[in-house]
């Protein structure tokens, strides 16, 4: 079993991981990058007339009003925009961002990517705990064009929660890059990754997000996925997560990201403890 103390990771998980999001962000994109003024205006405007139509509507009162004052100012102060981004937002962008494609479906990349994990072979282990828990998994597959033409030397970056539902860099208690690995497919293309099968999670419930979800009286859940960033030179980057079959939540994923191309078909192994789960990625041209 897994050394991670569970309690801690509870207790710090929602103020963890909100600071991490909301910093790695802040690293990974410039706030102070050129913006069409025009844009930004229609945007804004659109924006800002949908709210106020709800307003009417819904005939809000000043309770309400001030209310949804508090709780944006916790969102702020608990670091959890990008994670309400994220999870309610993001599947739209995504939609509009790779409605082209004719490839491999995508989906949102979420909160909880950290770019340059350890790099390892086609066939290689995911970074992990020597008492990690959770079932073996060997995940494989070949990275293609949409021809058909095999990529050697594809780049594979994976990230996962472990099998208590935390992921590395976000949750005290594990190390940096638990279960986050880069992977360079082999002259045919293939890949095979040995890993454990991720666990369903809540997204944290003791910060804003949380807080919005219990008023609401929505459900936290994420069911058990695997996420992916698959590249090559010539070809778009693919963000992507792949799900497994039976889980409760692939229906009514608080964030709204599964789509049914994405579901694996996971066997069992012939011969040792676990599954194998086989996926094939075709990569648009730029």
């Amino acid at each position: 079993m897994s050394t991670t103390n569970d309690i801690d990771e509870f207790v710090a998980r929602a103020a963890e991981s909100g600071k991490n999001a909301t910093d790695r962000f802040r690293q990974r994109e410039s706030a102070g990058s050129e913006t069409d003024s025009v844009r930004v205006s229609r945007l804004a405007s659109r924006a800002i007339q949908a709210i106020n139509a709800v307003v009417i509507d819904e005939r809000v009162t000043y309770d309400e009003y001030n209310a949804l004052k508090t709780w944006l100012i916790r969102v702020g102060e608990d670091g959890e925009w990008p994670l309400f981004l994220d999870v309610f937002l993001e599947h739209s962008i995504e939609q509009v961002a790779n409605e082209h494609r004719s490839g491999s479906k995508g989906t949102i990349e979420g909160p909880y990517y950290v770019p340059g994990a350890p790099e390892g072979p086609w066939n290689g282990e995911i970074p992990m705990r020597a008492d990690e828990s959770g079932r073996p998994l060997v995940f494989q597959g070949q990275v293609r064009g949409i021809d058909g033409t095999p990529l050697p030397g594809a780049k594979i970056e994976m990230w996962h929660a472990d099998s208590d539902g935390f992921y590395s860099q976000f949750a005290p208690g594990i190390a940096e890059w638990n279960l986050r690995g880069t992977f360079l497919a082999g002259d045919d293309g293939r890949f095979e990754v040995h890993t454990i099968q991720p666990a369903p999670y809540q997204i944290p419930t003791d910060g804003a997000c949380g807080q919005l979800i219990a008023a609401a009286g929505w459900h936290a859940w994420r069911p058990a996925h695997l996420h992916l960033k698959v590249s090559h030179e010539g070809y778009e980057l693919l963000t992507t997560q792949l799900y497994f079959p039976g889980d409760p939540h692939n229906d009514d994923d608080i964030a709204g990201a599964v789509k049914p191309e994405l579901l694996l078909d996971p066997r069992p192994r012939a011969s040792e403890d676990g599954y194998v789960a086989t996926y094939d990625f075709e990569l648009d041209p730029v």
